[in-house]
């Protein structure tokens, strides 16, 4: 059964723009050029609730995969000297959350909720609730 991982990152306030410009120009190109973007499900921006935080959604075989996989970011080094270094200073809390699919949930349901985001001009999958430049910080 999959494994997916739900990553919050809560921002200081009036960071978000910043966050977004550097997950565009350095972090998502730096995930691809490694080839660590196709776990990727889906990155968002809160719209409603606290606000000034990014989720992102990740699916895993298991958690041998997510291990390997952070791994693999982790040796990155375009994405933590290139892109990390700049962003671990926007950052207030981290979250990470590991889930697994309800059994008794049908399976073309699960993958459909997760399905409702699209991909903006980056490569990233955005929130339709939340516009791509705008930040929600006063």
């Amino acid at each position: 059964m999959a494994l997916y991982e739900l990553r919050t990152y809560t921002l200081r306030v009036g960071a978000m723009a910043e966050a977004v410009k550097l997950y565009q120009e350095l972090g998502f190109p730096a995930l691809q050029k490694g080839g660590q973007d196709k776990k990727l499900v889906g990155y968002f921006q809160t719209d409603t609730g606290t606000i000034n935080q990014l989720v992102h959604l990740w699916k895993f075989d298991d958690d041998a995969d997510r291990r390997a996989h952070w791994a693999s970011v982790y040796s990155n080094k375009d994405f933590v000297e290139g892109f990390a270094s700049k962003f671990r200073p926007l950052l207030m809390t981290q979250e990470v959350k590991l889930l697994q699919a309800a059994r008794e949930a049908p399976k073309n349901h699960q993958s459909q909720n997760v399905a409702s985001a699209s991909p903006d001009r980056s490569g990233a999958r955005r929130s339709r609730c939340a516009p791509p430049s705008k930040s929600r910080s006063p």
